[in-house]
């Protein structure tokens, strides 16, 4: 149920609103391509800089779109457990088939803390759970050691991996079982991660280019890493364009000049400044056959 090319939605806006007609296409977009699954309020999805108000109308706006034809993995992170309680239970309760929550970033805690976190979730609502471990952004890493504690717990079935540590894959297996779902949570690395045992990808590529995604993911489960690999070599380039400046600036830059939404974002992220950046980002689409 969750595998494949799972695409971190960005959230569009217009004139400083959420713009719904967009979201509702870009949800349309992805299912038509091939996305196994959805993901809207994650980082990609500038979660940090929604309302509350709007967090739980984008979940909802997406599971009422995605209409069951796909899972909706809602993004529900916090570094307040108390909030991200409330926006579990709200994923919960609109019908989100899972929740992705990131370790709690800023406040550092422990790895006793990080464990407490998440079983205090697990306690609190009976929804599935990744740990979305991204210590690039937390400031933290939850540890294979940790992982496999939080696997015994009721509810967390998996991991979002961006820690660009292919090996972790092995390390998770031996520490949380065979049947803890591996999901990477780096584009660049996904078909590797794949090869170690993973199976999928949380992606931000795959905004701009779903059904390539969609189509690399398959083979790899198919297990034609000859496919993958040379699907994967059409991509690399828009891989590293989508990170040029902060992220999600360029994916929604690549999907303003598809026509699909513009390329507002919130502060403190700006849109592309540099003409450098926008015409990498516009190459790397055509060299993606996008564009």
């Amino acid at each position: 149920m969750f595998r494949g090319s799972i695409p971190a939605l960005v959230t569009p806006f217009r004139d400083g609103a959420v713009d719904d007609k967009a979201f509702a296409a870009l949800v349309e977009r992805q299912i038509a391509a091939g996305s196994s699954a959805l993901v809207p309020c994650g980082t990609t999805g500038e979660s940090t800089t929604l309302s509350h108000e709007e967090h739980r109308h984008v979940v909802e706006l997406c599971v009422k779109t995605a209409a069951g034809r796909v899972p909706v993995i809602a993004g529900a992170g916090s570094n307040s457990t108390a909030e991200a309680k409330s926006l579990l239970a709200h994923a919960k309760a609109v019908g989100a088939h899972a929740a992705l929550v990131v370790s709690p970033y800023y406040n550092r805690p422990t790895q006793e803390g990080v464990y407490a976190h998440y079983k205090a979730l697990t306690e609190a609502v009976q929804l599935p759970i990744f740990v979305y471990n991204v210590p690039v952004r937390t400031g933290g890493d939850v540890t294979p050691e940790t992982m496999g504690r939080l696997a015994k717990l009721p509810n967390i079935v998996g991991v979002k991996d961006a820690s660009a540590q292919l090996d972790r894959v092995a390390r998770h297996t031996a520490l949380c079982g065979k049947d803890f779902i591996q999901i990477s949570g780096e584009d660049p690395t996904a078909v590797g991660f794949n090869a170690m045992g993973g199976v999928g990808c949380i992606s931000v590529t795959a905004n701009v280019a779903p059904e390539a995604c969609a189509k690399l993911q398959a083979a790899c489960a198919k297990g034609d890493y000859a496919e993958a690999r040379r699907i994967n070599d059409t991509l690399a380039r828009l891989h590293r364009a989508m990170f040029l400046e902060s992220s999600p600036s360029c994916p929604k830059y690549a999907l303003s000049l598809l026509g699909l939404c513009s390329d507002e974002v919130r502060l403190p992220i700006l849109p592309v400044q540099s003409e450098a950046a926008r015409a990498e980002i516009s190459a790397a689409m055509k060299e993606a056959g996008v564009l």
